[in-house]
């Protein structure tokens, strides 16, 4: 486990981009219907933006703050595109996805004590 946790640390910067990047290609994909899996749409939401900030609470960069806010900015201003590209933008998405930041952030704060620190 820690292993995978120093991993995680270590590449913080391109596991978040690479998941800040996929989450706006799923989010902004024009989709004639929505796939059909388990759970409700906040609850993928809410996976989706706990995974993006947990490398950065593992990591605690001195700017972690000014990137909590800028996902949430990042996260509304995908909210107000989707109904542009054929998707449904909603307000509760944005709440869902800020309840996931800051489980991913409390999650990678109890890991790294748990784990890593020494």
């Amino acid at each position: 486990m820690s292993t995978l946790l120093r991993f995680i640390e270590i590449h913080w910067k391109a596991i978040t981009l690479l998941t800040l990047m996929l989450i706006t290609v799923l989010s902004l994909l024009p989709q004639p219907s929505l796939p059909q899996v388990p759970g409700t749409d906040k609850t993928h939401h809410f996976i989706a933006y706990s995974a993006l900030f947990f490398a950065i609470g593992l990591k605690m960069p001195k700017y972690w703050f000014w990137l909590f806010v800028g996902c949430i900015a990042w996260s509304g201003v995908i909210e107000l595109i989707q109904p542009y590209v054929n998707r449904y933008g909603e307000w509760l998405d944005l709440a869902a996805n800020t309840g996931g930041l800051i489980t991913g952030f409390i999650l990678s704060r109890l890991c790294y004590k748990l784990f890593l620190s020494k």
